[in-house]
């Protein structure tokens, strides 16, 4: 069972990555991270102080209008390690990432990490938080 757990889990994950891509003429689904997270989930911004804390609607929002208006393009992001532990119908999953584009017509790459908190209800996986920090 936690081999299928861990299945759900990843393709979960590669969804929420994949939110937020706009290379190559792909259009950012940043709506759709209501379907990934709880109702009540949050998004976390620990990369500088003090932290910012968004509940999704407050995420979404700035979100879209970034990766739609021109200031940035070309952007994805992607695990490069992660590490999941799943206890019952929690988990919990420790990613390091890289995320490239062009913020403000200018290149960029950059690595962090997150942490995902995730819990299964109703036989599905739903992430409950995510916090990230981006390295300097």
């Amino acid at each position: 069972m936690e081999d299928q757990n861990l299945k759900e889990i990843n393709v979960l994950v590669q969804r929420f990555f994949s939110l937020f891509t706009n290379t190559a003429g792909s259009k950012p689904q940043v709506d759709y991270i209501r379907h990934l997270f709880i109702e009540q989930g949050i998004i976390i911004n620990a990369t500088s102080l003090p932290v910012h804390i968004y509940d999704l609607e407050g995420f979404i929002v700035p979100r879209k209008e970034l990766l739609s208006d021109g200031t940035l393009t070309d952007f994805s992001e992607w695990e490069t390690s992660h590490n999941t532990t799943i206890v019952g119908n929690i988990a919990q999953r420790y990613i390091c990432y890289q995320k490239s584009g062009k913020l403000n017509g200018e290149p960029f790459e950059t690595k962090g990490v997150k942490n995902m908190q995730l819990i299964k209800i109703n036989e599905q996986w739903r992430i409950v938080s995510v916090t990230w920090f981006d390295e300097a």
